[in-house]
């Protein structure tokens, strides 16, 4: 594991966030959201997938083999944690490694506001975080069970792709299974979950329907449940939730969502214009009474003007917040304009910098 122990080496000291391993390519890493090839030759089909294998235990190389891909954790001594997946193509194997931060994040050094901690402090209902892959999710979902564990008695349950972060017990007993090793799939964890007494459950991905259903079944009857869906809204989240459903049950989920809804956070994370950070950019919708009403009568459509004058109970549009990002002079014009909703609002700002030859 010379070679890789190296590479990853090389990832932390460049504060790369992802490594990749592949065939007919050299190793490159992405760093402020960009990839970057590392100088070294390409590797051949042959040394990417010892490379990949090397890591691996029997049982993960077997399931590789078996199903094509594998997703899967990975401790490196004197290096920290790594999030892995690997895969088969048509050139042979590949993989991508993803640094975990040392150390669970808090809500705080996240630079999250106080709004997600008051959600939190629900004992029941549905939160969601969303956002593309590579957007901190995992990091922020590890942050909020964290939160849980500090601040009150309760039992978590986690079910995660891998698991990144493992919690010690603070005040609460936190519970995590890995799919593939603890479990076949998310639905049969959650199904296992309701049997073990859990004031909390946390998932990793919701990835279909059934998962969907048991995760708002467990939210109405009396547990807090968080997971995540990558989706770029607020807005969208909600929709794409009741778009799971056949159209002849949508009606009656609009109802069962809209009671237990507490709360989306969609994040975004931004190259920051000193050239070494990644700044976030959040939107955050509340479950409030007109929100409850907009679901039940399908005008999802109007959740953005919920949100603009929702700002008094912690709500937040996302170029709102990459607006404050900017004013703050963290981010780009520019990167602005990538990153929003509504980039003509960002528009003549960044042609602006571009004009006067700001970066």
């Amino acid at each position: 594991m010379a070679t890789l122990h190296k590479l990853f080496k090389a990832a932390i000291d460049y504060k790369a966030s992802d490594i990749h391993v592949a065939p007919g390519e050299p190793f490159m890493i992405r760093r402020m959201g960009r990839l970057q090839k590392l100088k070294a030759s390409p590797l051949t089909a042959e040394q990417s997938s010892s490379l990949i294998f090397e890591v691996l235990n029997r049982e993960q190389q077997a399931r590789l083999e078996a199903e094509q891909q594998l997703d899967f954790a990975l401790d490196v001594e004197n290096l920290g944690r790594f999030r892995g997946s690997a895969m088969y193509h048509n050139n042979g194997i590949s993989a991508a490694f993803r640094v975990i931060p040392a150390g669970i994040p808090t809500l705080d050094s996240l630079g999250m506001p106080d709004t997600i901690k008051r959600v939190l402090d629900n004992h029941q209902g549905l939160i969601l975080v969303t956002g593309a892959t590579g957007h901190g999710k995992s990091t922020t979902l590890a942050a909020m069970v964290d939160y849980i564990n500090s601040t009150r008695s309760h039992h978590v349950l986690t079910v995660e792709d891998p698991i990144e972060f493992v919690h010690p017990i603070k005040k609460s007993v936190v519970n995590q299974r890995e799919l593939g090793r603890d479990t076949g799939s998310y639905a049969n964890a959650l199904k296992g979950a309701l049997r073990q007494d859990p004031d909390v459950i946390v998932i990793g991905e919701l990835r279909d329907l059934e998962t969907i259903s048991l995760a708002i079944s467990a939210s109405e009857t009396g547990h807090l449940v968080i997971g995540t869906l990558s989706t770029s809204s607020a807005a969208k989240t909600i929709d794409r939730i009741i778009d799971s459903y056949p159209p002849n049950e949508q009606s009656q989920i609009r109802a069962t969502l809209s009671e237990s809804f507490k709360a989306v956070i969609t994040q975004r994370l931004i190259p920051g214009k000193d050239g070494k950070s990644m700044e976030m950019a959040l939107e955050i919708l509340i479950g409030t009474l007109p929100l409850t009403n907009l679901i039940k009568d399908a005008k999802t459509f109007q959740i953005p003007s919920i949100m603009q004058t929702g700002r008094a109970v912690g709500m937040m549009m996302m170029d709102d917040s990459i607006m404050g990002l900017l004013n703050a002079g963290k981010i780009t014009a520019a990167e602005a304009c990538a990153n929003a909703l509504n980039p003509g609002r960002f528009q003549p700002l960044a042609e602006r910098e571009s004009a006067n030859g700001d970066h």
